[in-house]
């Protein structure tokens, strides 16, 4: 057998072994998150309860087997969440071994930032996008029909909204890593800034489960806060290069 050969079966086994811990990990947190599964259902449908007028928005199922498959869903889902810092270390654990040791610090650095980033934007669509947004579509149909939300809906609505608030929120670090492998200058990015405002309004159109331009601004204003942020940390990234090289 080769060097070369070698090599590739190491990385292979390498990959297994961090995919095994990865996936366990996961149905761990899974484990975990069904235990508490009444709880997290609760705190997911407090949003909807905010948004009512009348505070009793009750959420329904229509078919047997819904209300398991959505707590398997959620169980799922607060898997991943719980098990993310074990995943994200194991991901420095298998590219590790092939950076620099400033490539290394980077990394470091870079990851547990978008981590935080992400959480942030599902923290900022969760106390700040839904309750309005949420009060607005129950409200719209007012004295014409009676809401009966079901819980697959609405669950798959909400997730779909805060995990595109939490994409959103990556905009700078993926900005600066972009800057950083020189693959756009930041005064490129500068130049940009006159179409990033149209661009925040159609991604908040697409984000948000409303037309009301109220609950799109209030996802726009941020998207537009966060490409000045990405154009600075791009800056400051690309000028700490410069100074050692």
């Amino acid at each position: 057998m080769t060097n070369q050969q070698k090599s590739i079966q190491f990385h292979l086994s390498e990959l297994r072994k961090r995919l095994v811990i990865c996936v366990s990990s996961i149905i761990v947190g899974t484990f975990i998150a069904f235990a508490f599964h009444r709880y997290i259902l609760d705190f997911l449908s407090r949003p909807l309860v905010s948004g009512s007028q009348s505070g009793n928005n009750a959420l329904v199922f229509t078919e047997v087997t819904e209300f398991f498959s959505i707590t398997m869903k959620t169980s799922i889902l607060g898997g991943i969440i719980i098990s993310l810092p074990i995943l994200f270390y194991q991901v420095v654990l298998f590219v590790a071994p092939g950076l620099t040791k400033k490539e290394k610090k980077y990394l470091l650095i870079f990851l547990p930032g978008t981590m935080i980033a992400f959480v942030s934007g599902i923290l900022f669509g969760y106390f700040v996008l839904l309750p309005p947004a949420l009060h607005f579509l129950i409200t719209f149909g007012e004295g014409i029909a009676e809401p009966m939300i079901r819980i697959g809906n609405y669950i798959s609505l909400l997730v779909n909204l805060l995990f595109w608030m939490g994409v959103a929120f990556e905009t700078p670090f993926i900005m600066l890593f972009i800057a950083k492998l020189g693959i756009v200058h930041p005064k490129k990015m500068a130049s940009f800034r006159k179409y990033s405002l149209v661009l925040a309004f159609i991604l908040a159109a697409f984000i948000t489960p409303t037309f009301d331009p109220v609950n799109q601004t209030i996802v726009a204003l941020p998207l537009v806060v966060l490409y000045e942020i990405g154009i600075l940390m791009a800056r400051l990234g690309t000028r700490s290069k410069k100074d050692n090289e």
